[in-house]
């Protein structure tokens, strides 16, 4: 969703907010805004499209000096991309300033309160409900104000406020949406997420839910939603800064791409010590995980696409019952939770809105919920009863990577573990996977090496309408992934189907020259997934295998081969999809595209 930036220090506001937005813009980016207080008035310049057409509209910040302000990258949700509806909002008196990510979900029925009291709308926008409620509330306590808006707004919200009566002052609150507080020797930072502020300070606060913030050059501090004090301390970020920036690469997804097999071994190294895999993190007895009746694993997305694969694979090795479930359909099927089961919650940024409803459900039935997440003191993960954290770094590309194949790492350590203290496979056939999985980052470096074979492939189907993806066990889950790839960053119409299911009426979309991606890395499943080939080559499609060299003869059934290196069956996927990740890669490359922003997307989705 939306990117929030704002400062308050000794520094002029509005390049530095302008750079942390910059940072937040895979967040949102069809209009971006900001609102600086100058000394006698708060002024504000807003422009539709890219931050970079607000940072020309005003010189780099320049022409807004002031030393307090806020700043928004928009991606709509209410109201069209316009100068009208980009933040910030202003109340009629321009008195009062207004940045929101998320929805307020009761703004009709509030905006039809306001304008029978006189309040006039400019906008198409929910958050231009905030800042007139806020001046029907003001009496000269903004604390007080915000209080009664939060107390009659429903939805979500992360809200950065100026109030023309407080003017060296910036007050923030939370709902349901990410919001962080940083501080330095100079000055104050609200943001949305860690990298907006990255290059400025490492000390940060959490913003909690139905919290209010108030930074000043003298003070920092938090209230709860009925205004009384709250001590909270603060957390050392301890990211590269250089993770956040393209190291030369010309896109953040190819850089993440390249940066996998560090991710993966990042993730995997901490938790092997002796050929011993130690997830005390997890906090669970063996009591416990031989007692597991059931695993629910609760995602969205790519993350849903690692909990497919999770799934073959912990039922494969550990022999326990694993149920996927989009968050979207989970928190809304009233889902029958069982007496020694776990919830496994799945997400990169850790504030994705469905799946964090999804666990407070899975809390409120009284059932364990373990995260993976990728963001330390994510909502996701303080509210889990464990974490298991990706160590993939930050991700900034809107489609996601490098996080993927870290999330794919920790699914193969939990089925390794919980596999073990079940007895369900013997000593050596654990040690024997273990060594795959140490060997996969080497792997995947290989793999990175012959980017420029896909890149050749890729260059040849820019024109075309229609992909299929297709495979079977495991191979159907990485197929999901691939798809999701391309269609997100090609804009290409993309689908996996479990190759099984073709004749049940898939088939009848076959025709000359229709390109179909074949993944074929399981060996019990080889000879099924060539006959499916076979079936649609028959009707003229066009196959791009993906296979091991073990399986030489599928070039007689695909017109391009692309071989993976040899490993585990069950770890394939970690291998298989760097290829289908570099050809969604290259393919919105050659067809002029912005790889790292696509249309319509935002990175984090903290709303419905």
């Amino acid at each position: 969703m939306c990117g929030i930036a704002g400062y308050i220090g000794k520094q002029q506001a509005a390049p530095i907010i302008l750079d942390g937005l910059s940072k937040l813009e895979y967040r949102g980016y069809d209009s971006a805004g900001i609102a600086v207080f100058d000394g006698q008035k708060i002024h504000m310049e807003k422009a539709v499209g890219r931050l970079r057409v607000l940072d020309e509209k005003i010189n780099h910040g320049t022409l807004l000096p002031g030393f307090c302000g806020i700043g928004h990258t928009r991606w709509a949700t209410h109201g069209c991309p316009s100068d009208t509806n980009a933040h910030p909002h202003m109340n009629e008196e321009h008195t009062i300033a207004v940045v929101h990510n998320g929805i307020i979900e009761n703004y009709e029925k509030l905006k039809q309160r306001l304008e029978k009291k006189g309040y006039r709308f400019v906008s198409e926008t929910d958050t231009e409900v905030l800042a007139h409620m806020l001046t029907e509330y003001y009496r000269g306590d903004p604390v007080e104000a915000i209080e009664k808006v939060m107390h009659r707004v429903e939805g979500s919200y992360a809200l950065g406020i100026m109030f023309l009566d407080h003017p060296h002052h910036i007050y923030a609150a939370r709902k349901d949406s990410p919001l962080i507080v940083g501080i330095n020797d100079t000055g104050k930072f609200i943001a949305s997420d860690v990298p907006a502020i990255l290059q400025y300070t490492r000390t940060v606060y959490y913003v909690e839910n139905e919290e209010i913030v108030c930074l000043s050059n003298e003070h920092t501090r938090f209230c709860n939603i009925d205004g009384e004090p709250l001590e909270k301390q603060p957390v050392t970020i301890d990211w590269d800064i250089h993770a956040a920036e393209k190291g030369g690469y010309e896109h953040f997804m190819l850089k993440e791409i390249h940066e996998q097999p560090k991710a993966v071994r990042d993730t995997i190294s901490p938790r092997i010590h002796e050929n011993e895999i130690d997830l005390g993190e997890i906090g669970m007895t063996d009591e416990e995980i031989k007692n597991l009746r059931k695993i629910s694993i609760v995602a969205c997305g790519s993350a849903y696409h690692t909990g497919a694969a999770g799934k073959y694979v912990i039922e494969e090795l550990a022999r326990i019952p694993v149920e996927t479930d989009l968050a979207s359909e989970f928190r809304y099927r009233n889902p029958i939770y069982q007496e020694n089961s776990l919830v496994i919650i799945v997400s990169q940024s850790g504030e994705t809105a469905d799946s964090l409803a999804a666990l407070r459900d899975a809390k409120a039935h009284g059932c364990k919920v373990l995260s993976i997440v990728n963001v330390v003191g994510s909502s996701i993960a303080r509210e889990s009863d464990a974490v298991l954290y990706t160590w993939a770094g930050p991700e900034i590309s809107v489609a996601t990577t490098k996080a993927y194949s870290c999330q794919l790492t920790v699914f193969y350590l939990l089925a390794l573990k919980f596999a073990q203290i079940r007895s369900a496979i013997t000593p050596d056939t654990f040690q024997t996977l273990l060594t795959a999985l140490k060997q996969l980052p080497d792997q995947m470096e290989g793999l990175l090496s012959q980017k420029e074979k896909i890149q050749f492939f890729a260059n040849h189907y820019l024109a075309t309408e229609h992909i299929f993806f297709m495979g079977r066990g495991i191979d159907y889950a990485i197929s999901m992934e691939g798809s999701l790839k391309l269609k997100e960053i090609s804009y290409i119409h993309s689908e996996a189907y479990a190759a099984g299911e073709l004749k049940h009426g898939t088939i009848s979309l076959m025709e000359e020259g229709t390109l179909v991606v074949a993944l074929a890395t399981q060996d019990a499943l080889y000879p099924k997934t060539v006959s499916n080939m076979i079936e649609v080559k028959t009707r003229g499609a066009f196959v791009m295998a993906l296979s091991t060299k073990k399986h030489p003869d599928i070039e007689k059934y695909a017109d391009y081969v692309l071989y993976i290196p040899e490993t585990q069956n069950l770890f394939a996927g970690s291998l298989a999809i760097i290829p289908l990740q570099l050809f969604a890669y290259y393919v919105s490359l050659g067809r002029g595209l912005d790889v790292d922003k696509p249309r319509n997307l935002a990175k984090s989705v903290t709303v419905e």
